[in-house]
């Protein structure tokens, strides 16, 4: 073995290495009770917790047109693709982190030539060693290490809340673009109605059986069905426009049709009466606790700080005059630099460093409370307007029927002379609302749906 290849650090020093490598000022962690009642409103204690995380989004959206959006936007969504970028840049900055740990080791290599009025000479040099490596004996390193690992499994967290929030918003947005065809339908439909009308109106004027005030009426809903019209395409629209932002490219020809918002098998039924300990599986709070965790860590790089800080430098390597015997036959060279930092006075920087390092862990045990009480009262709104969304509906279709025979009455008796055409007006109007109003209703328990999914923490698996 030459002399340029001999270990650089005594035994000895490694042994102190490996001894000091189990100290640590990190606070042992303990996870902040949650905040919130133990079940949901009207829940049970007992109530499996994991049903919803563990749906995957193909088994919850079984309408196959959102399906397929869903699938492009998870490829191309650009907040999907910034979430997947942080996470390579959070690791990277981990294993930057986790390089500290171990020694650089840099090679060296130089020719030096001189002269003067009598003599030239020439020197050859080569050498291997490590610089300023710092000796963790009071965990600093390793704080700052789980730091940045604690930061990377926060960096992962987020990019499945982000995948989450995709999942359910172009599920939403395409239910927005459907809930708005189909009142564009209805509007249609009732144009056709109210066009009818106006005509007959228009004939018994002109015949002098009828007078300019009913012409008129019949003419303002005409005119009214075609301001719906417009207003629910521009709606119809806006919404594809977001629908396309969140798929992340022009919507493909030969998507499925899409099913009625009323029909059965849009989505799969969510379950009720679960545990408040589901909230924890949730992306968003599981990248608070970690982002607590790294605060903690960084309290333990604080508290380092107030220790010595030891760093080695050392070189082994070779010399000659000649190339050729610069390896085994030169003069040897070595150097070894141990050199030991002590605080002694700082002006009050290191204190001040862990208190503010204290507050950050403070803060952030606030923040994740604070996650959890927001994600329980949205599943628990989303669960207390479940079931009142349900029997709205049913509610609104009795109103439909009723209205629309109300509507067929007054129309026939106009027609024998037997009521006036403001009557007519009145149940037609009434009889459009109430259809306008079932749409939005089941468009709303829907989303609904989708949002309490969202919030129980489905849409990754």
């Amino acid at each position: 073995m030459t002399r340029l290849l001999r270990p650089c650090l005594p035994i000895s020093l490694i042994s102190l290495m490996v001894a000091g490598a189990g100290c640590s000022f990190v606070p042992t962690y303990d996870r902040p009770a949650a905040p919130v009642a133990a079940t949901f409103p009207g829940g049970s204690a007992a109530a499996e917790a994991m049903a919803v995380p563990n749906l995957p989004w193909r088994a919850f959206v079984l309408d196959a047109r959102p399906r397929q959006l869903i699938e492009l936007a998870l490829d191309a969504n650009r907040d999907l693709r910034s979430a997947v970028l942080n996470v390579e840049r959070s690791q990277a900055q981990y294993r930057i982190s986790r390089a500290q740990t171990v020694p650089n080791v840099d090679g060296d290599a130089g020719y030096r030539r001189a002269g003067g009025p009598n003599a030239t000479s020439s020197q050859w040099h080569a050498s291997i060693g490590t610089t300023a490596y710092e000796l963790d004996l009071f965990g600093r390193i390793r704080s700052l290490n789980a730091q940045a690992l604690e930061e990377f499994f926060a960096a992962e967290e987020n990019q499945r809340s982000a995948q989450i929030t995709v999942v359910a918003e172009v599920a939403i947005q395409h239910f927005t673009v459907q809930q708005a065809q189909e009142q564009i339908a209805l509007a249609r439909q009732t144009l056709a109605a109210v066009e009818a009308s106006f005509q007959l109106n228009q004939a018994t004027h002109d015949a002098g059986a009828t007078s300019e005030l009913d012409l008129r009426t019949s003419e303002a809903q005409v005119e009214t069905a075609r301001i719906n019209i417009l207003t629910y395409e521009r709606q119809a629209s806006l919404a594809a426009n977001q629908l396309v932002l969140l798929v992340g490219r022009p919507l493909p020809n030969g998507l499925p049709a899409a099913r009625p918002l009323d029909s059965r098998g849009v989505l799969a039924p969510v379950p009720a009466g679960m545990s408040s300990s589901v909230l924890l599986d949730r992306p968003d709070i599981l990248a608070a606790e970690h982002t607590l965790k790294a605060a903690e860590a960084n309290i333990g790089a604080a508290r380092a700080a107030f220790f010595p800080i030891i760093t080695l430098s050392g070189s082994a390597g070779g010399s000659s005059g000649e190339l050729r015997n610069l390896i085994g036959g030169g003069n040897g060279v070595w150097s070894f630099a141990p050199q030991m930092s002590v605080p002694i006075f700082d002006g009050g920087r290191n204190r001040a460093t862990l208190d503010a390092a204290e507050v950050s862990a403070r803060i952030e045990v606030v923040t994740y409370e604070k996650a959890i009480q927001t994600a329980f009262r949205e599943v628990a709104d989303a669960l207390a307007t479940r079931d009142s969304f349900r029997h709205q509906i049913e509610a609104q279709r009795g109103l439909v029927k009723t209205q629309q025979r109300r509507y067929e009455l007054a129309d026939l008796r106009y027609r024998q002379g037997e009521e006036l055409y403001l009557n007519v007006l009145s149940a037609q109007r009434d009889l459009y609302s109430a259809q306008q109003q079932l749409i939005q209703a089941t468009y709303d328990s829907v989303v609904n749906d989708i949002t309490l999914y969202k919030a129980l923490g489905g849409g990754w698996k």
